[in-house]
């Protein structure tokens, strides 16, 4: 678990993170509104090369980069499940970044996917990985 003080930092803890991560990942995002979820995400792609500003897809629902692994961001928020998105075509080939997973059941099991879990403490936030079983 590390302590997290300021989005600047989260995003440099997305860019170290990014290192560990390859197409096939699945990692599902856990955390309130406001938590970092999207501020992860940016220092992920940012880690893996990006260098476009990264917006939440809230509004779009998925979104595609072409990274070296290539990324697949879903924010699952405005829906109640994944079925009908076509996330499923993702998972073999990109490294699949789920906000809001409660949504994604069924998708992929949770011991098989990278829990992140960020929540609030104090002015800053935890931020824990869980790694999945079969690693």
């Amino acid at each position: 678990m590390e302590i997290v003080a300021t989005a600047e930092e989260m995003v440099e803890f997305g860019r170290r993170f990014a290192k560990s991560l390859s197409a096939g990942d699945v990692v599902m995002l856990w955390g309130d509104l406001g938590a970092g979820k999207t501020t992860i995400v940016r220092g992920i792609l940012a880690g893996l090369g990006l260098c476009d500003p990264v917006r939440s897809p809230t509004f779009n629902i998925i979104q595609v980069f072409d990274t070296t692994p290539p990324v697949v961001h879903a924010d699952l928020y405005r829906v109640r499940g994944w079925e009908g998105l076509g996330l499923e075509d993702y998972l073999e080939t990109h490294l699949c970044l789920i906000e809001w997973p409660d949504r994604a059941k069924g998708l992929v099991a949770l011991d098989q996917a990278i829990q992140v879990r960020i929540e609030f403490a104090g002015h800053g936030r935890t931020v824990q990985i869980i790694p999945p079983q079969n690693r």
